[in-house]
């Protein structure tokens, strides 16, 4: 009965007319199932129920996929409000992309590795980029300092951020690392501040930080800081 089932499943999928959404979607599914190292066009093809050449005449390649994959995700991001001010506003889509990334775990690395190997980002990323450059216009900043603003967001206003310190509870100790008692001799302050933080062992700021909070306090930082600086002008 289950294999009957199955069956009759992948005939309706393959009765859909398939389209490059359809393509984007099912890659982003399968994604967040098995990480996008497993994305194999075979896989995606399977999901959709059609022979894996017929992908091809929506997306060209591996890295068209991860682009317009990459499109999928910036399309859940809210949309901005019109009944706020620019800080209100910028925060609240910020906190949005954040959101959506926490959704698909995958996709900080997708998109940093797509931002780099491309000349122009993406057109969704794009669209979403210029939106945010309008909030600031809007809201009274010179172009000059939006332009300082973008680069102090950075990948931030796309809701990840790319830390100084790279920790994990799952990587294997450094070898050459000095024992603890050594350490907090020749670096008191770090181990000082490495026995006072709050622990988040899923963080991807560290695994002793709780990666909300320091997310949402740069944040606001960034934007109290902006917010002074678009008034001294």
């Amino acid at each position: 009965m289950v294999e009957i089932s199955t069956q009759a499943d992948a005939a309706a999928r393959s009765r859909v007319p398939l389209s490059r959404q359809r393509v984007l979607s099912a890659a982003v599914a399968l994604a967040d199932e098995g990480g996008v190292d497993a994305l194999s066009m075979r896989k995606i093809a399977q999901a959709l129920g059609v022979v894996p050449m017929a992908l091809y005449k929506h997306v060209a390649n591996k890295n068209e996929l991860l682009d317009g994959m990459i499109d999928v995700l910036v399309g859940e991001i809210d949309p901005p409000a019109d009944d706020a001010d620019w800080k209100t506003v910028v925060r609240r889509r910020v906190l949005s992309a954040r959101r959506m990334l926490l959704r698909h775990p995958w996709a900080p690395e997708v998109i940093e590795s797509r931002m780099k190997a491309r000349v122009t980002p993406t057109p969704a990323v794009m669209a979403y980029l210029d939106s945010m450059i309008g909030i600031f216009r809007a809201g009274g900043f010179s172009i000059d300092l939006v332009h300082h603003a973008m680069h102090v967001m950075g990948s931030r206003l796309l809701g990840f951020s790319q830390e100084l310190f790279q920790d994990s509870p799952d990587r294997a100790p450094d070898p050459d690392a000095p024992p603890p008692e050594e350490m907090a001799a020749r670096y008191p302050h770090i181990t000082e501040l490495a026995m006072a933080v709050a622990h988040d062992q899923d963080s991807v700021v560290g695994s002793g930080c709780d990666d909300q909070f320091e997310f949402e306090f740069a944040l606001d930082l960034t934007l109290d800081g902006l917010e002074r600086l678009r008034g001294a002008i």
